[in-house]
Parts: structure tokens; C-alpha cells; sequence
């Protein structure tokens, strides 16, 4: 059956109904369970593309969502043989559904599609079915599944079956300790000599060796299988090369075409050289609208930091918004010059760093449901020294989260800072303080330095995604305060800047420990990097962040923001020094020293009061879905229609996307 026939078709009577809604009458909270709330989002900006930008847009997205089944599958072995089981049950269990058995199995499936998989999708922990075994059992033998439900029971249930996606254990293998399906049969040792022998060290423009490729053990030798058209996932990555060629056809400009060409070419030999090719064409294209990420890009799942995760966007850019990127973009060499780092460790010449604000039209793959608010790409060190980057802030997601949580009745706000004028400071700078941080980290932050010559780009192991989202982060938070962002018109005041800093310190000593379960280390990269960056400058500080106690409540409190900044700073510079220099044993003990231990009291102290609070930790999102209107068999406009259904989208994407 053509695709064509499998999607909703709708009136443009209808579509006009549903498209263009404003903040007070569109609701952005759609559903919550355990601790989630699923957000839908608007995509302002669309009805000024023309008709051949919506139809590049769509294909684009369409290839996204082919891509959703590999990273299911990248994430666990087993995940998309559970998946379809689930999908089966909640398609055609024809008994009861209103019973709390499977409202339990419910709320479980829900988890299990909000983390593509078994694994929380942000501690990396497994997770559980609140039904009893027995129960999901009866589910499984009424839709004809007996024969699986042994293996699938005790795969959803047993904790020593797959406990952790990534392992950060101290002690054993990281490698098979990992549940991500990366490796089969091989160690830690045997990975890290196997990449030893075909890396060639001598190489300027190294390629991401590994990138694309599963690790495994053929007849007692280590070998590498290739994630392509012909290989591993084929029959999806043989989709997503369809929908780019059709979206190839119809792109903004010539830039776009080769890109997309190089892109579909990489996807069909696995050739990371074309891979290489395609990121440079894609950085060159800083003039079109419509814009997209396709591929194996992070590796933040890999416990070594090599494989990419599979991941999908599509955007379209914010000209208005995009002013302010554009103004550090054309500065981005006095930010570099006047880096508090090492002259060693700065690049002399920076190039090609182009950033701007989109608004999201398609989430897909690692970025779907839960996503970044900014984006830096390509990843490659030569790259971005040779030919820059792109950057990007996530204007219409930034939105949403924000929208979304002027509809809770509670506020963390409330709860967790010092004092009416920390409130006040938030309420009139926040939102807008946080936004330039994330364009200074993402536009110059992840672009800012250099490795020194000979220096592997994966010298920081396990270590490397937490110490990169710090570098970058300590970059914004430096460049925050400076002087320089409101003389160019950026920041709109001298002190707007301490809402960030005040918002940074809270959430990192105090708040995003509440996603964090009793008595587990924080093991998440971002989350990591944020205590990393507090703690330190609490305990090295000297009283600069001060610990405050107010009945019964404790409160982290910032006495000296310019001596904050100062510290910033320090830390900034041996953070880039550690890079540069590829000292994986200082960057070790930074990350075990200050990232990782959680003091237990203050943990259980900050998850009784954000309990308190009835909100949920953590968001993600529902594609609007893009919806081609016919008249006399002819395409005569792509809408937007904003569902509400999670449950459903999910659902329908299994349907339409499900290929592995």
C-alpha cells in the first residue's frame, strides 16, 4: 500500500481550524504519567514558506520518521520485538481496559515509547511494568503472542536482564555491562585495540572512525558491520534514502541538493569519508529556510563515546530571532581572541560559524519525544576548524516548555529560590537569559578551541560527552556577563545576565536532582556537566555560592556574581586545557570528583519537595503532523495539524514507520 493511502485526509475547512492558534487558546499539555508530561508545540513560520519549501519540509520529515526504528533497536537489542508485542495488545486486546491492570500495562507502554525502549530515556536505567507478570502474560496470549511471552516477561521485568542502557561502573566492563546494541562479544580492551589498529593518528582530517558501524566477533577476530542501505537496518535506511532523493528534488538551492546527495551516497556504502563530504556541502548552506539533521550523529549512548545514535530534525528558520545569532556569529573571533583559556588552546582563525533560531516542525529518532533546545553540528574537531559549524537555538520547543509550565498550578521557581528578588530577577530576565546562554553555547561554546596536534577527538573516553557539554557551558555562562553582549545589543541590561547565573546554580546543586532516583549516582552527560560546574565552584569558591537553611529547607545562594564569573573562568580554562592536551586522567577526576556523588540527605530533601509540588521532571514532545491537501489530484499545500493524542501518534507511527 502506497503511503499516499495511509495518511489522513482532511478539508481545508477543517485544517484552517486547527492551524494558527494562539497561547491562550491552544493547550500545550496533552498527557501525563509517572515522571512525564507530553507537550505539542507550534510551528510559526509555516504558512510564509511556498509550496515547494513545504514540500522539501515534508519529505524531509518523512525520512525522519523512517529513521525511528533504528534507534529502538540501537538502544537494545530486544526493544522492537517488545514494542511490537505492546503495539499489538493496545491495537487488539479485546478484554477489559478500564481495570487498573491495564491502566498499569498503559502507563507502561507509554514509558516504554517515551524512551524508544526499556531504558529511562534520561537515567539510562531500566524501568518496570507496574502490572503483575501474570497479567501481561493474559495480555500476550489474548493476542496470540504465547510463544514470545516467556523470553518477553522476563525482558521486561527481570532487573538483571539489560539493568542499564549505558554502564558508567566503576568496576567491570563498560562495555558488557552496556545494553545498548552497539557491541556483541567483545570487551572493552578488544573495542579499544581493535580502533587502535585502524586509526590512522597521522590523519588531520581523521575520520569518526566507528561512527556507523556495530562492533562484533567473527570466528574469534573483532569486526565492524556497517549501519547502510545493504547492511545493518537496511530496509529503514533504504526508506530515508527515498523520501531525501524526493526531497532532493524539490530543495531550496544547489547546496542543498549535493548535500543531499553525499547524505543518500554515505547512506548506501557507509563510506564515513562521504559522511565527511556531506557535513561540509551541509555547514556551506546558511541561506535556505528549510533545514534538517539525518543520520548517526551523537554518541552521547555509546560507553565509549564512538557509535552516533540515530536522529532526526527538521526546521525552518526564525529570520526575526535569528538577528541576535547572527550578530555573534560575525563577532565569534573576538569571543575566541578574549577566551579566558590558553592562547595555545584557542584557534587562531575561526571559520564558518553560522547560528541562527528555528522554530521545530519534526522531532525525530534520539531527538523525539524528548529533545534538545539547541543544536551544534557537525561534531568532527577538523571540521569545524576547517569549514565552522552550524548552531541553532530551539525557539518553538523553548517556547512550549515554557507555556507548558505556566499551566501547572505549582512553581519550582517558588520552591527552590532564596528570595523574592532571585523570583523577581527570574520573572523578568529568565526565559530571555536562558535563550543567550544556550546561543553562546551552542553558536560559540561547542565551536570555540582546539586540540592540539595529535590529539584523538575521543582521547577523553567515557568522559568526553560530560567535559565537552561543560566546556561549552562554562563558555556561555563566561561570556553571559560580559560587557561586550550588551554593548552589541544582545543582553538588554548589565545585570539581566544574573538570572542565568541564579537559574544555573539552583537547578544544578538543587532542582534537576529530583530525576534522579534515591541512592544512584547522577550519570546523565548534561546532568553531570551541570554539577560539575557548581560544585566546583561552590567548594573552590570560598564563599562565593553560599549554603543556606531556612526552615528546614535548604538553598544554594550567590554572594558574588562577578567573583562567580572569575571562577567560571578557571574552571573554563583547565576544562579546555584537558581537551586540548587529551589528559583523560585530570579529566577523569574532575567528572568523579564533582559530577557523579549525590550527598544523600540533600537528595532525599530535594525529591520530597518537588513531590510536594505535584509537577513532572521531565518533558517531551507530539509531532504536529504535516498533512498534504489534494484538489483534482494535485498537491496544492502542506498543512499543519496540531494532534493531541500520544498514545495515538505513537501508535501510527508504529503502523506507518514500523520497517525493522
Amino acid at each position: 500500500m502506497k503511503l499516499f493511502k495511509m495518511m489522513m485526509i482532511v478539508s481545508v475547512a477543517a485544517l484552517s481550524a486547527a492551524c494558527g492558534q494562539k497561547k491562550a487558546d491552544f493547550r500545550y499539555t496533552v498527557d501525563q504519567f509517572a515522571d512525564v508530561k507530553v507537550i505539542r508545540y507550534q510551528v510559526p513560520g509555516w504558512e510564509e514558506l511556498s509550496l515547494q519549501q513545504k514540500e522539501y519540509a515534508y519529505h524531509l520529515a518523512e525520512a525522519a520518521k523512517w529513521g525511528r526504528d533504528i534507534l529502538w533497536d540501537q538502544n537494545c537489542r530486544y526493544n522492537l520485538q517488545l514494542r511490537h508485542a505492546v503495539e499489538d495488545i493496545l491495537e487488539n486486546y479485546a478484554g477489559d481496559r478500564k481495570c487498573s491492570e491495564f491502566e498499569a500495562f498503559t502507563e507502561y507502554a507509554k514509558r516504554l515509547f517515551f524512551s524508544n525502549g526499556i531504558h529511562h530515556h534520561y537515567a539510562e536505567d531500566k524501568f518496570f511494568p507496574e502490572c503483575e507478570p501474570s497479567y501481561f502474560e493474559k495480555l500476550l496470549d489474548a493476542v496470540g503472542r504465547s510463544d514470545e511471552a516467556g523470553f518477553l516477561i522476563e525482558y521486561a521485568y527481570d532487573p538483571s536482564v539489560c539493568p542499564q542502557r549505558r554502564s558508567t561502573a566503576k568496576d567491570g566492563d563498560i562495555v558488557e555491562l552496556s545494553s545498548v546494541n552497539f557491541y556483541d562479544g567483545v570487551t572493552r580492551e578488544e573495542v579499544e585495540a581493535y580502533y587502535a589498529s585502524v586509526e590512522d593518528s597521522s590523519d588531520p582530517r581523521p575520520v569518526s572512525y566507528g561512527l556507523n558501524t556495530k562492533v562484533v566477533k567473527e570466528n574469534g577476530v573483532v569486526v565492524e558491520k556497517l549501519w547502510k542501505a545493504d547492511g545493518i537496518y537496511g530496509p529503514a535506511i533504504e526508506k530515508i534514502c527515498a523520501e531525501l532523493e524526493l526531497a532532493r528534488k524539490v530543495a531550496e538551492n544547489d547546496i542543498q541538493k549535493r548535500a543531499l546527495g553525499l547524505l543518500v551516497e554515505y547512506y548506501r556504502t557507509g563510506d564515513l569519508r562521504k559522511w565527511d563530504e556531506f557535513n561540509i556541502e551541509w555547514v556551506k548552506d546558511t541561506l535556505g529556510t528549510v533545514d534538517f539533521v539525518n543520520g548517526f550523529v551523537e554518541d552521547y549512548n555509546d560507553p565509549l563515546g564512538r557509535k552516533g545514535s540515530w536522529e532526526g530534525h527538521v526546521n525552518i528558520k526564525d529570520a526575526k530571532a535569528s538577528e541576535r545569532s547572527a550578530i555573534l556569529s560575525a563577532n565569534a573571533q573576538w569571543f575566541e581572541d578574549n577566551s579566558p583559556v590558553d592562547p595555545r588552546f584557542r584557534k587562531p582563525h575561526v571559520k564558518g560559524i553560522s547560528a541562527k533560531v528555528i522554530n521545530a516542525v519534526c522531532l525525530a529518532g534520539d531527538a523525539y519525544p524528548s529533545t534538545p533546545i539547541g543544536i551544534n553540528l557537525p561534531n568532527a574537531d577538523w571540521i569545524r576548524r576547517d569549514h565552522g559549524s552550524k548552531s541553532v537555538t530551539i525557539s518553538n520547543i523553548s517556547r512550549a516548555y515554557d507555556y507548558s509550565a505556566d499551566e501547572q498550578p505549582n512553581s519550582a521557581l517558588a520552591e527552590f529560590a532564596w528570595d523574592e528578588a532571585e523570583v523577581a530577577r527570574a520573572k523578568k530576565y529568565g526565559s530571555y537569559a536562558s535563550e543567550i546562554h544556550t546561543d553562546l553555547h551552542e553558536c560559540l561554546g561547542h565551536g570555540s578551541g582546539q586540540l592540539l596536534k595529535g590529539v584523538s577527538s575521543t582521547a577523553m573516553g567515557e568522559y568526553s560527552s560530560a567535559l565537552e557539554e561543560a566546556r561549552a557551558d562554562l563558555f556561555g555562562l563566561y561570556y553571559a556577563a560580559d560587557a561586550k553582549l550588551v554593548e552589541l545589543g544582545i543582553m538588554p541590561d548589565a545585570d539581566a545576565y544574573k538570572a542565568e547565573y541564579d537559574s544555573f546554580i539552583r537547578n544544578s546543586l538543587l532542582v534537576q536532582f529530583n530525576r534522579v532516583e534515591l541512592g544512584r549516582p547522577n550519570t546523565e552527560a548534561h546532568m553531570q556537566d551541570r554539577k560539575l560546574i557548581s560544585e566546583w565552584c561552590y567548594r573552590n569558591g570560598d564563599g562565593v555560592i553560599e549554603k543556606r537553611t531556612r526552615d528546614g529547607k535548604t538553598y544554594f545562594v550567590i554572594t558574588d556574581y562577578e567573583a562567580l564569573r572569575g571562577l567560571f573562568a578557571k574552571l573554563l580554562a583547565e576544562i579546555q586545557r584537558i581537551k586540548s592536551e587529551g589528559d583523560y586522567e585530570a579529566g577523569k577526576a574532575l567528572v568523579e570528583e564533582y559530577a557523579v556523588h549525590i550527598d544523600p540527605a540533600l537528595h532525599r530533601e530535594v525529591r520530597e519537595r518537588y513531590a510536594a509540588l505535584n509537577l513532572k521532571p521531565y518533558g517531551g514532545f507530539i509531532n504536529p503532523e504535516i498533512v498534504p491537501i489534494e484538489k483534482g489530484g494535485v498537491i496544492t499545500d502542506y498543512q499543519i495539524v496540531y494532534t493531541d493524542d500520544y498514545l495515538g501518534q505513537m501508535l501510527e507511527y508504529g503502523r506507518r514507520y514500523g520497517v525493522l
